[in-house]
């Protein structure tokens, strides 16, 4: 298994799906007229996003999704309609995000030593150590800051794109080159174009809209409201529980040879790979049946009826019957199962558990599933 291309995939598959606002930022409309800049060519913008350097900055993001997928309980950044959140890097790993989530708030903190992510809700923390391990390897071939992840995704999809410079735009008060990636008429997939606001002086993406075929509105605008960019107040990347927090630590020593095997299994068993490539990009893995099982399905806005679910889970859940209820019953050569579309793309479930995700039509999904043995 390429660990790599699978963890590109991820980030591609995110973007289109709206769940990498952290990773490439997009502003919203109406942030002003737009700038008189040099001409600069698509080639030379393209470049300055593939070697853009991290850089250290603090902002306020904004997120406005129009997926037409389920809301998500807890994370508002994942779901339909408009939230926010605020973000601060050192550009060398040191990382704060704070997520709102109605009343309570979500904050990461990677500090260059341990990460801490805080619920406010739940008033615990939980603690991880990285055992000594320098912020950019701890996970092999994964992006680990905004710049990275632009310039993977763009790397990888602008091959088999058409690329042009549409004029330009201003981006938190900050000028910017609008880079637009349209698929080339060869590649299968529900998406019209792909924007790219460039930062004139840094040349480091700020924006990316994703809009799909048959509407001019956005699917998926993320971006920020406020960009301070320069070194950030150092402490922002330190952490102390709040008092009487529930803190759950995470040392790389407690994990034993027998969790890495079960872990390993698991991976094996699940195969993630990469079916196709360029916009046509479907992500595949098995989903064991029994964490199938475990699924809890349920959206969010029903406080109300959390003795009815709780109950459903007690007699053990007909989590299949519940997905078909989000999607529609599908079936072919390559066996049945459910789908899930949003203006995005798609999510294909088998019934045996098989699953495919990616910005493609129906038909691109069920030649990527009966790929999966």
């Amino acid at each position: 298994m390429n660990r790599r291309r699978v963890t590109v995939a991820v980030a591609a598959v995110g973007v289109v799906a709206g769940a990498t606002g952290l990773g490439v930022l997009a502003m919203p409309a109406g942030a002003g007229p737009a700038p008189v800049l040099p001409d600069v060519t698509a080639e030379s913008l393209v470049e300055s996003v593939i070697t853009a350097e991290p850089t250290a900055f603090g902002g306020a993001v904004e997120v406005d999704n129009d997926l037409g997928i389920p809301a998500l309980a807890g994370m508002p950044q994942l779901s339909d309609g408009a939230s926010s959140l605020r973000m601060w890097t050192d550009g060398a790993g040191r990382v704060r995000v704070q997520l709102p989530a109605g009343e309570s708030e979500k904050t990461f903190v990677d500090d260059g030593r341990t990460s801490w992510l805080w619920d406010s809700a739940e008033q615990t923390v939980r603690k991880v150590s990285h055992g000594g391990v320098a912020a950019h390897e701890r996970v092999e071939g994964a992006p680990s800051d905004p710049v990275t992840l632009a310039r993977d995704v763009v790397s990888r999809v602008q091959e088999f794109s058409d690329v042009t410079v549409d004029g330009t735009a201003r981006v938190a008060g900050r000028a910017a080159y609008e880079l637009v990636l349209t698929p080339k008429p060869t590649e299968r997939t529900v998406l019209r174009e792909v924007r790219v606001a460039v930062d004139a002086e840094l040349r480091a993406p700020l924006r990316v809209s994703v809009l799909t075929n048959g509407t001019n509105a956005p699917a998926v605008q993320v971006g920020f409201s406020d960009l301070e960019v320069g070194p950030q107040d150092a402490a922002l990347f330190a952490f102390t529980p709040p008092a009487g927090a529930e803190v759950t630590e995470v040392r790389p020593e407690d994990v034993t040879a027998e969790d890495r095997s079960a872990v390993d299994r698991a991976l094996t068993e699940a195969d993630p790979r990469v079916v196709g490539e360029g916009w046509d990009t479907v992500l595949v893995a098995r989903v064991p049946a029994d964490a199938l099982a475990n699924l809890d399905p349920r959206p969010s806005g029903e406080d109300g009826q959390d003795g009815e679910w709780e109950g459903r889970r007690e007699r053990g859940a007909d989590v299949q019957g519940l997905l078909r209820q989000l999607g529609k019953q599908v079936s072919g050569p390559w066996g049945s199962g459910t789908l899930i579309t949003a203006r995005v793309g798609g999510v294909l479930i088998a019934d045996d558990g098989r699953v495919a995700v990616g910005a493609v039509p129906e038909q691109v999904l069920t030649e990527a599933i009966g790929q999966v043995k």
